[in-house]
């Protein structure tokens, strides 16, 4: 029995061709290379700039922190400038004040502790000693 097939129009390895080689076969369009970069180039550019947003966010987290590490370091440095007349506890809490002549002093006693009259001018602040002998205001 002979092939009814004309051999000219049968290929070798129909799968390898770049198109349909019979009716039933499935469709096979051009790829559009502007369309699938322009894609990757969106997720990509949505991912990138979420990943620096977060970036952006620490730096600003992280400056922040060093902020307040600046003002616990200068608030230290005033208190250790002090007439200190006894030695702090690590976690208690004191307070700062001023006297009439403008010298500053640490009391372990509160502004309402003091009564009637209060040997200082002005009172400064609620501050706590930290593990790392900086001091935190806490009032």
């Amino acid at each position: 029995m002979e092939n009814p097939i004309d051999k000219d129009k049968v290929a070798e390895n129909p799968g390898l061709l770049p198109y349909a080689h019979h009716a039933g076969s499935a469709l096979i369009m051009p790829e559009d290379r502007g369309k699938i970069k322009s894609r990757a180039l969106s997720a990509m550019y949505e991912q990138t700039d979420m990943q620096m947003k977060n970036i952006h966010e620490q730096i600003r987290l992280l400056a922040a922190q060093a902020q307040q590490i600046k003002e616990r370091v200068e608030v230290s440095e005033s208190i250790y400038m002090t007439n200190l007349r006894f030695e702090p506890l690590i976690g208690k809490v004191y307070y700062l004040y001023k006297d009439h002549d403008g010298n500053t002093s640490l009391s372990i006693i509160a502004p309402h502790e003091w009564g009637k009259t209060c040997p200082f001018a002005v009172f400064v602040s609620t501050v706590k000693l930290l593990s790392d002998h900086t001091w935190e205001i806490i009032a």
